[in-house]
Formats: C-alpha cells, structure tokens, sequence
C-alpha cells in the first residue's frame, strides 16, 4: 500500500467516526482540566462529558494535552 492509500484510509477511518455533535479543539481546550479533574475523580467521563472524551479519540493534539495535563495532576496527587 503506497502512502496515498494510508492517508486515504486514515480520513475514512476518521470520518466513520463522526457524528452529528462535534467539539472543536478550541471548545476542547476550554474544558479539558475539568474532563481531566472529572476523571481523576473516577468519574465515567463517557457519561459526564463524551463529546470531549469523542473528540480525544480523534484529536492527537488534544490527547497529548489530556495526557500531559493528567501526568501533571497525578503526579502532584502522588506528591501530597
């Protein structure tokens, strides 16, 4: 498979994921410590907030900011 082939498959695979309600990254960034706060609490973020937790599953960027911020946090738990 040549490098066309994989972007073309990569989009599909991105837009079989979609759905009607979306959030942007700009709306994602706004609430991310609470999404990160929310499941440090334990909370099930696919209940309490699955539009971020959707856009995660198909935002790298946003993800690596998910994950830095929560080894942020856990890591200041884990100090106290």
């Amino acid at each position: 498979m040549n490098n066309s082939d994989e972007l073309l498959k990569g989009i599909m695979h991105i837009l079989t994921k979609t759905h009607d309600q979306e959030m942007d990254c700009d709306e994602v960034y706004k609430v991310i410590d609470q999404f990160v706060d929310a499941k440090v609490r334990g909370e099930d973020v696919s209940k309490v907030m699955p539009l971020v937790l959707r856009h995660l599953d198909l935002c790298r960027d946003c993800l690596e900011e998910y994950e830095a911020l929560l080894r942020v946090i856990e890591a200041e738990e884990g100090q106290e």
